[in-house]
């Protein structure tokens, strides 16, 4: 009666909590409020104040007491949880938990899509920046979605739509049955990515064309928000700016992706939180050097099947090592002391995440920082702090009750309470049957051990047969037997195969309250039944399990590498000072060709070159006596790299940066420096008349992209023209100007006329002083860049196919004042020499498949000569 009476007076207080004072409610509501007291466990406090016997009291959805020896209230609900344990429930930074499910588009919107779209209302030009967008407006609990959270043990989950570049703000909600109760902050963060999402327009088509649009944002929502600029009414940029003073999470999934995000928050002041791809172990100093906090996922990979040996040689080293260090990228960023949150995120199997959250500790992740990442950090990360992720008073009431020990290898989730409200995810077990048995059948006794993983059993027998070599021996033999416990009843199967039993036996009985003895009725299969029983004798394997599972590593079982691919160095190669000596050198300067001569290399340059140099202070002294040395090749014209390199949406995409892109881990960097090139200029390709900035870097293996570049280096950008710029070959109606060489030449009168009038826009107002009346322009990321070829600071490289295209861009140039400085690619170029001379225009020798597409590789060698010549 008592259980009873406590069952209806926490149901009647279950009542109260949801009902919602601006809701009707239907009957007569409940006046009572009843306390809940959990007495007797592990609890948790936070992630750094564990309490052993200790009580928790909740009531109206919030911790009212925890603490040892509390007194209990007289209208308390009582739970005696003695051996189980109590923590804060987990809370997960990137979720769309209750977002609505949109379908994605077929296919990828064609980079010939249409510049913009239609949006409905006064918002910017381009979806894939919806800024204006609220989690808030969106949100509906999902039952389903909650369930299997809360058997992760998550109360707490920061949601949003993922999808775009700006993606609006998320909503901090608890996994709760009631989206008033559940939601706590309506706009807790502002989110962005990478990705273009399910925008229907073609650009962006590219990670730089990405990098690039959310660039031009920040300066737009900057120029948008200042006095007496605004020529328009743009809800997204208003929204944008809104949002700034929110917690700003960018997904970035990628080591990568994280620098070069961080780069563009540098560029605007902004710190961002990052969710990463798990891969942050590989470049840890570079990483803690955003100082950016990070929410990291626990995807490790699966083992590869590696039994086919030809399928083998499919993966490659990078995915291997990333299998075997993947689980300590977790305790690698604990040891740097880099802030991090946990999330489910990523796991295609969500099933997965307790146990790879306990593989990360058995990698050497503490426990402490375990529960810190999942419940302190993401707290402090999204400003809700004094409302979750401890269990002090005032705080919501949201806590898991386990078995034992949540990072220990059969621990189980029994229960989930989200605003003090309980829901059951596990049900205890009648009793534990973990350990060793004396299983006695009629003839022979065997020893029976059993190991428990929640409701999962391992059990096996030991039995002893006669040695078919040497019959006065025994062999000892392991047996699985295959077990089953349902409430208090127990049912084996076995195979002993000892000689007294060398068939399948079936038991069937029943388990005592305490869990130690067994008895029941066994069949053979001859359908003779007869009795059995088993004593429990020792809970040593228990323990013993129990030990091996609290056993770490300390350290990662395999070096980093780098890059992280085949052939990387395990150390990053420091400068040393070193003499080369007895070589024949080719200097292609004044001095010409040394021959027995000598160099002296300090700090990365050429200290001193000649036949007779002071090597005194060299560490290392190469002897190259019958070897040349030569300055290393310089590649002008090259793609490798690079992660994307067109942005061909648009006919003009100046505002791109290949060196916003560099991929240092690209295979082809070590490909080249073995075959001679030491310097490269990374150019965008030939999809639009007007491409992106290029990029001049050094090959330098190992290194990250910074490090690549030539600092200092003179701009250049590429620009194109011929077939592909007027889609010769993307089809009828492709949607994007231009589509003939006429349109080409009026695409470039057009940019450079506009870029003209961006710089005397700009001009005039730097003349005003601080007593400017001239409104301040919108500084555009496009027209930068081609004002910067029209003032001398930038150089163009240009793709051609035919002297009339080469005519007709020199003329451009001379009607803007510009002049045109590199040309690649130029098939005909012998046929314009002159011309070209006479421009003041620059011309490189190189040549490439183009030629022998067109059938002119006969032309080549003249045209290469003439113009070395010129």
């Amino acid at each position: 009666m008592k259980h009873l009476l406590s069952f209806l007076a926490l149901s009647f207080w279950c009542i109260t909590t949801i009902a919602q004072p601006t809701y009707p409610y239907n009957g007569v509501l409940p006046k009572d409020v009843t306390s809940v007291a959990f007495t007797h466990a592990t609890i948790y406090e936070d992630y750094q104040t564990v309490m052993e016997d200790a009580t928790l009291i909740i009531e109206k959805g919030k911790v009212v007491q925890v603490g040892k020896g509390l007194a209990i209230p007289a209208n308390a609900v009582v739970y005696d949880l003695k051996g189980q344990y109590i923590y804060p429930s987990f809370i997960d930074l990137h979720s769309d938990y209750g977002m609505p499910k949109e379908d994605k588009p077929a296919e990828r919107p064609s980079r010939a899509t249409a510049a913009t779209h239609n949006t409905k209302g006064a918002l910017g030009w381009n979806p894939a920046i919806h800024a204006e967008t609220k989690a808030c407006l969106n949100f509906d609990v999902n039952e389903e979605e909650a369930k299997n959270l809360r058997a992760l043990g998550f109360g707490t989950v920061l949601t949003h739509k993922h999808d775009g570049i700006a993606r609006g703000t998320s909503a901090l909600v608890c996994l709760g049955d009631n989206a008033n109760f559940a939601l706590l902050k309506p706009e807790a963060a502002a989110h962005y990515s990478f990705s273009k999402g399910n925008s229907p327009v073609g650009y962006p088509y590219s990670l730089m064309g990405s990098i690039a649009l959310l660039r031009q944002t920040y300066y737009d929502a900057e120029w948008y928000k200042a006095d007496g600029q605004k020529e328009e009414r743009n809800l997204t940029l208003e929204a944008f700016n809104a949002t700034q003073s929110l917690p700003q999470i960018f997904e970035a999934n990628d080591k990568w992706n994280i620098l070069r995000a961080d780069k563009v928050g540098d560029e605007f002041g902004v710190q961002y939180i990052f969710k990463t791809g798990g891969n942050e172990y590989q470049r840890l100093a570079e990483i803690k050097a955003t100082k950016g906090a990070l929410i990291v996922p626990l995807n490790f990979p699966e083992a590869y099947d590696v039994s086919d040996p030809l399928l083998t040689k499919l993966v490659s080293l990078d995915e291997m090592k990333h299998w075997e260090l993947a689980p300590y990228n977790c305790a690698s960023l604990a040891k740097e002391k880099i802030p991090f949150a946990i999330t489910a995120s990523g796991l295609q199997d969500k099933a997965a995440f307790l146990k790879n959250l306990r593989k990360a500790v058995q990698a050497g992740l503490s426990e402490q920082d375990a529960l810190k990442a999942l419940t302190h950090t993401p707290a402090q990360l999204i400003r809700a702090e004094k409302e979750v992720g401890k269990l002090q008073a005032g705080y919501y009431a949201n806590f898991i009750i386990t078995s034992k020990n949540i990072f220990e290898e059969g621990a189980v989730i029994y229960e989930n309470w989200v605003q003090g409200k309980r829901y059951t995810v596990e049900a205890p077990a009648v009793v534990s049957i973990k350990g060793k048995y004396n299983l006695q059948l009629p003839h022979v006794s065997y020893a029976l051990n059993i190991k428990e993983d929640g409701k999962k059993f391992k059990a096996d027998i030991t039995v002893y047969a006669v040695n078919k070599k040497d019959a006065s021996k025994q062999d000892t033999l392991s047996k699985t037997v295959n077990l089953t416990l349902t409430g208090n009843m127990v049912t084996l199967s076995m195979e002993p195969g000892d000689g007294y039993y060398n068939e399948i036996l079936r038991l069937t009985g029943t388990v005592s309250e305490d869990g130690k003895e067994w008895k029941g009725i066994g069949e053979r299969a001859t359908a003779e039944r007869f009795q059995w029983t088993a004593v429990k004798s020792t809970d040593a394997d228990a323990k013993q399990e129990d030990s091996k599972n609290a056993t770490k590593k300390d350290e990662l079982p395999a070096e980093i590498i780098y890059p992280f691919v085949a052939y990387g160095n395990t150390s990053l190669p420091e400068p040393e000072t070193v003499l080369i000596k007895n070589a024949t050198i080719w200097t292609c300067d004044e001095q010409g060709i040394i021959e027995n001569g000598q160099i002296l290399i300090s700090n990365g340059k050429i200290a001193a070159i000649g036949t007779n140099v002071d090597g005194s202070r060299a560490t290392k002294i190469i002897d190259a006596q019958g070897k040349h040395v030569s300055p290393g090749i310089i590649d002008e014209h090259s793609h490798i790299a690079l992660t994307g390199v067109n942005e061909g949406a648009q006919a003009s995409s100046a505002e791109v940066q290949q060196a916003s892109v560099i991929n240092p881990e690209d295979i082809n960097i070590y490909r080249q420096l073995s075959g001679g090139v030491t310097c490269a200029q990374l150019l965008h390709g030939s999809a639009n008349p007007i491409g992106g900035q290029s990029a001049l870097i050094k090959l330098k293996w190992g290194a990250n992209a910074d490090e690549m570049l030539v600092k200092d280096a003179p701009k250049f950008i590429k620009f194109a023209l011929g077939e592909n710029v007027k889609q010769s070959n993307w089809g009828v109606g492709s949607g994007r100007f231009p589509q003939t060489r006429m349109g080409v030449e009026q695409v470039y009168y057009d940019h450079f006329i506009r870029a003209r009038e961006y710089g005397e826009a700009w001009k005039k107002y730097n003349a005003g002083g601080k007593k400017n009346t001239v409104p301040k322009p919108r500084k555009d990321l496009e027209l930068e860049c081609l004002y910067e070829i029209l003032t001398g600071e930038r150089f163009i490289t240009c793709h051609s196919y035919v002297q009339s295209e080469i005519n007709m861009l020199m003329h451009v140039a001379d009607s803007m004042k510009f002049r045109l400085n590199t040309f690649t690619h130029i098939l005909e170029g012998y046929k314009v020499a002159d011309k070209m001379k006479a421009h003041g225009s620059g011309a490189s020798t190189f040549s490439d498949w183009w030629a022998y597409k067109f059938e002119v590789k006969d032309a080549i060698p003249y045209n290469a000569a003439i113009l070395y010549k010129q």
